[in-house]
């Protein structure tokens, strides 16, 4: 189970840090995304973390958006910074396990003034 939390209105410029709690599975080996899906869109992967902590990150976003986890916690954060109104999306959290991908219910994230 993944459960995502932190979104919220922010102004631009503002920063937010979402986090993802997992249960259910050993989650220090696996990996965890971030993905987003705005309004019309195709949801999107934001960013990437293996399970030893290698990080990679969608090109556009790279620089604003820090991905890291808490093993101790079984947590996945994302930490978003300078955040534009082009930001505004429900933000999921993911991971595949045995072929079979997995997600959260999304957490809202509106980037407004």
């Amino acid at each position: 189970q993944l459960a995502e939390s932190g979104g919220g209105l922010v102004q631009p410029g503002g920063s937010l840090r979402l986090s993802c709690a997992a249960s259910g599975f050993i989650f220090s080996i696996y990996a965890m995304d971030w993905y987003r899906q705005a309004p019309g869109n195709e949801r999107e992967l934001v960013a990437h973390i293996t399970s030893g902590s290698r990080t990679t990150y969608t090109e556009s976003l790279k620089g604003r958006f820090t991905i890291s986890r808490d093993n101790a916690k079984n947590t996945v954060y994302l930490q978003m910074d300078s955040l534009k109104p082009e930001d505004t999306a429900v933000y999921y959290c993911s991971t595949r396990i045995f072929g079979n991908t997995y997600w959260g219910l999304g957490t809202q994230v509106t980037v407004s003034s």
